[in-house]
């Protein structure tokens, strides 16, 4: 038997996001999107998800949360809740997430807060939202509002979840909303979000000096499918840059590396992290493909078998590869050499495992190479596991990706503990993994 303890203070929890819990979105460009057959697979929207909005359940995932010794707990606001309208806030909706965050509070978890997780207000949609440079000062100013509504209840911020995933998935590869396939157009959406955090960012702390913030980054890494190969490694080196880095290097080094840009300097984004804020699935392994410039001449191999019962539709599903915790460690290293010392949250890390099959694995072996992180130095203060319950998981819909360690019932909205809920919140108690 082995211990692998964690750091004192270390925080536990569980992530959420707005529109996948909530319910009643009505007024952003996901909810339009829903409204097209074709769009969301077997028709599902997100019209009651987990009814955090008109039912209040929160109460409810939180008293789960904290029987399971979370201390902690990730979530989201909604921009086109909170202002439906340019320029026009809704108190109905400032009301409502301060009772969310009242009710985190009073069970003793520390929220962190996210800014934006994929939903744009309509009218945002309307003005270009991330393809048009006028969306900076708009998030700017919202960011600010947000912290003087909801600031006495929270100083931890997360600007952007996954901005290479948002440009990539609705600008590059059309999946989802706006649609487009255009590199271009989404590299200048990332370029975007980059001056929008970093704006957002200066906003915060001047209405909250004492404020954290930071972003998640989802990483993905890319590794040679022959280790042995000089070209492959330098394929899967740049996919591997273009994906992962290109966002996290704007903010450190204060330009825009190309293809991001022709090194266009951004100095207003230098030293915006207090914190970084890591998220990971898989990773991948690349081949050579001279027939595909545009994947920068590389492909993915087909993803190992994930041992699921639904393996083949799992190993179909868009962006899954290969469960690899130690491309987790790889992950958590280089963020802490790029980071130089910035406290680390793991903000998202999970698997699709309706019937808990391999979850329980899955999270065992991700956190003991956590723990082999820390040990190699990195500076790694808490863990959100995603999710807390299953949800509405976008163009997936409701009933095939299910992350929960809390199974819910849609029909019912009944919530049930899954096996590795239990298994996490001895973890949680206990502060540490013991091998047996």
């Amino acid at each position: 038997m082995k211990v692998l303890n964690f750091p004192e203070g270390f925080l536990w929890g569980a992530a959420t996001a707005a529109h996948q819990v909530e319910g009643e979105n009505t007024n952003n460009d996901w909810w339009d999107w829903e409204q097209t057959p074709g769009h969301i697979k077997n028709g599902d929207t997100s019209a009651v998800a987990c009814d955090w909005w008109k039912g209040e359940r929160y109460r409810e995932d939180f008293d789960l949360a904290q029987s399971l010794n979370h201390n902690a707990h990730r979530l989201s606001v909604e921009w086109s809740r909170l202002e439906p309208r340019e320029g026009a806030w809704n108190a109905a909706a400032v009301a409502f997430y301060r009772r969310v965050l009242g009710a985190l509070r009073e069970r003793a978890m520390t929220p962190l807060v996210t800014l934006h997780h994929f939903t744009n207000p309509r009218w945002l949609v309307q003005r270009g939202a991330w393809e048009t440079p006028a969306v900076v000062p708009l998030f700017e100013r919202f960011a600010a509002r947000v912290v003087q509504e909801l600031g006495d209840l929270c100083d931890f911020w997360i600007t952007l979840n996954e901005p290479n995933v948002y440009a990539f998935t609705g600008y590059i590869e059309g999946n989802w909303p706006p649609g487009k396939k255009n590199l271009g157009l989404g590299l200048r959406v990332l370029a975007n979000m980059v001056r929008a955090h970093a704006a957002a960012y200066h906003a915060i702390h001047r209405v909250q000096p004492n404020a954290r913030v930071g972003v998640a980054h989802h990483v993905h890494p890319f590794y040679p499918a022959k280790p042995r190969s000089r070209v492959n490694h330098l394929i899967a080196g740049w996919q591997d840059d273009v994906f992962n880095r290109l966002f996290p290097l704007a903010l450190r080094d204060g330009h825009l590396h190309l293809p991001l840009g022709l090194g266009a300097r951004v100095p207003e984004a230098v030293g915006t992290q207090d914190f970084l804020g890591l998220n990971h699935y898989f990773s991948s392994r690349v081949a050579v493909a001279w027939s595909s410039p545009s994947q920068l001449f590389g492909r993915k191999l087909p993803p190992k078998p994930t041992g699921l019962s639904n393996d083949k539709e799992l190993r179909a599903w868009f962006g899954l590869g290969d469960i690899d915790p130690n491309s987790f460690y790889d992950s958590v290293m280089w963020f802490s050499r790029y980071g130089a010392g910035l406290p680390i949250y793991i903000t998202e890390n999970g698997i699709p495992d309706a019937h808990d099959e391999i979850r329980p694995r899955y999270l065992t072996d991700h956190l003991a190479a956590l723990h082999r992180a820390i040990q190699a130095g990195a500076p790694v203060r808490g863990y959100f596991h995603w999710t807390l319950t299953d949800n509405f998981e976008w163009i997936e819909g409701l009933n095939f990706l299910r992350f929960g360690l809390i199974a819910n019932d849609f029909a019912t909205q009944r919530r049930t503990p899954r096996p590795s809920a239990h298994l996490y919140a001895r973890i949680a108690r206990e502060n540490r993994i013991v091998t047996d």
